[in-house]
């Protein structure tokens, strides 16, 4: 599966562009929301008509070429109009909820895999994206789940892929977690998400906070990015599962070619 010229500079480098949408949010607060202008969106609230048939009709419903064939997701594929377009041509903030990244691919099989890590348990989703994760959390009989990510379109994308797999929709945080009060989880998975020097680092601090306070079970996923891999939380990691990636994600990123889940331990 191949990308136009626009969509694979995209992928070949999508961290730095995530890294100034965090930056930007988390110096001037929340953006403007398509459901109103508050950043929590709870279960009831409705998709706004026009972003749900744009979404709808520029993404494909797809659970073939990942880890967890049971999860059916509204991704950008080869099918899609703006997969073969430049990719300054989207018209909305870079749609890293389209791709099913490595690390939650991984996260996502684990807990499907092993229901009992999450069954009757609160579960926060840190850059939920795609909504993944979060919703294999839901299939394996987490109690209380939270979805949170920074793009309001994510939040749009994750209740359409939670009623795709027959799910009511669990509430999702539009908003910069990092930056709030820490509330009570029994568990925190967060995928792909160290890939900025100073993200990581602000995500240690804060994953230490939430063991220390609460003594939470925090689970992550990466493929072996070196802004991972390279970061001192390698000290405080336990692997406890490694899984091959199809063929088609590993096309998509650039040859890696494993995903793995880590307890982090502090």
């Amino acid at each position: 599966m191949a990308l136009s010229p626009g969509w694979r500079v995209f992928a070949s480098f999508p961290m730095n562009r995530y890294v100034v949408l965090w930056k930007a949010v988390r110096s001037s607060g929340f953006p403007l929301f398509p459901w109103g202008h508050c950043p929590w969106r709870g279960t009831g609230s409705l998709l706004d008509p026009k972003m749900k048939a744009f979404l709808e009709e520029n993404t494909e419903v797809t659970s073939s070429g990942s880890l967890t064939p049971e999860i059916r997701l509204r991704l950008l594929t080869p099918r899609c109009k703006f997969w073969w377009e430049r990719a300054d041509l989207w018209p909305l903030r870079d749609p890293y909820w389209a791709i099913y990244w490595p690390g939650g691919q991984a996260l996502s099989r684990y807990l499907l895999d092993n229901p009992d890590v999450v069954r009757g348990k609160s579960v926060l989703d840190i850059g939920s994206g795609c909504g993944a994760t979060a919703i294999a959390a839901k299939m394996s009989g987490a109690l209380r789940i939270l979805a949170n990510d920074i793009d309001p379109i994510a939040g749009m994308a994750i209740t359409l892929n939670c009623e795709l797999n027959q799910l009511n929709p669990f509430p999702i945080l539009i908003k910069n977690i990092l930056d709030l009060e820490q509330d009570k989880w029994d568990i925190v998975v967060l995928g792909d998400m160290f890939y900025d020097e100073d993200l990581a680092d602000s995500l240690l601090q804060w994953l230490k906070n939430c063991f220390e306070t609460h003594r939470t079970q925090v689970l992550i996923g990466d493929p072996g990015r070196p802004q991972f891999t390279g970061h001192s939380i390698q000290h405080q990691l336990h692997k406890v599962a490694e899984y091959s990636l199809p063929k088609p994600t590993r096309q998509d990123n650039n040859g890696l070619t494993i995903s793995t889940v880590w307890q982090f331990q502090p």
